[in-house]
């Protein structure tokens, strides 16, 4: 298959056979026997998930991509779905049962697959894959540093992430002009909030949409009560908060709007 075929997904085919297989072997296979493959291309990761005790499914959204993977692994060929990712519905396909994520993911979609994996963890325990090193960066980043973000807090309050190791872009073809990381996300032994969910997103993402400010001024649109807002927290600014402090703060929210 032409790469041109795939540029428009912001694809790049990984050449190297000691990386597939180093990504492959990221996940733990701890808590399920199903993995699905996002954006196989030519099948460089698949075959060395074909080779694992769990039972592998790969979803592709280009047909050319599809047409090569059915002719050459047939066992696979009924586990093939040809539909995108960001539009299907994971439970009409696995019903109920725990799948993990794993794939080289598309630059351009790479933080959709994510958010979309943090609506549906209730289903996914695990999930590895390959970012620009950039995007895993901020993923794993911890409080303190100007990577960490809505990206860092939302995924790392319901999974434990690992940043596991770098990728040179000669590894690629074509080469991307940067490097990319791969990460790993466990998810945690309890993955529900204490607070409610959508305002923890409102927080958060209100927040960093402003993070220069303290938390007093990026959080005014939220009407805070004034006796709350001379709360130490709020002359803090995003990035100095942890995830927990971000629960906590949520917490308090809900208790001053009661």
């Amino acid at each position: 298959m032409s790469v041109r075929a795939k540029k428009h997904l912001g694809q790049h085919f990984l050449k190297d056979e000691a990386i597939a297989k180093k990504i492959a072997d990221s996940l733990t296979e701890n808590g399920y026997d199903t993995v699905l493959e996002i954006g196989p291309g030519m099948g460089v990761l698949t075959k060395y998930l074909l080779q694992k005790s769990y039972t592998t499914h790969v979803i592709e959204i280009d047909a050319e991509s599809v047409e090569y993977l059915e002719n050459t692994y047939l066992n696979l060929a009924p586990r093939i779905l040809s539909k995108d990712f960001l539009k299907i519905n994971i439970s009409d396909y696995f019903e109920n049962k725990p799948l993990a994520i794993i794939g080289n993911f598309p630059y351009n979609i790479s933080s959709q697959i994510v958010f979309k994996t943090l609506e549906n963890r209730g289903q996914i325990p695990e999930f590895s894959g390959m970012f620009q090193k950039e995007v895993a960066e901020r993923i794993a980043e911890k409080e303190g540093s100007k990577k960490y973000g809505i990206l860092s807090v939302l995924t790392q309050a319901f999974y434990d992430v690992d940043y596991l190791f770098t990728v040179p872009p000669s590894v690629f073809n074509p080469p991307p002009k940067v490097d990319s990381g791969v990460i790993r996300m466990v998810r945690k032994k309890n993955f529900t909030l204490p607070v409610d969910e959508k305002l923890f997103y409102r927080v958060v993402k209100t927040a960093f949409n402003q993070r220069r400010k303290m938390l007093r001024s990026s959080l005014k649109s939220m009407h805070l009560s004034d006796k709350l807002r001379e709360d130490s927290i709020f002359a803090k600014r995003p990035e100095q908060l942890s995830v927990e402090a971000f629960i906590n703060l949520t917490s308090l929210i809900e208790q001053d709007a009661s």
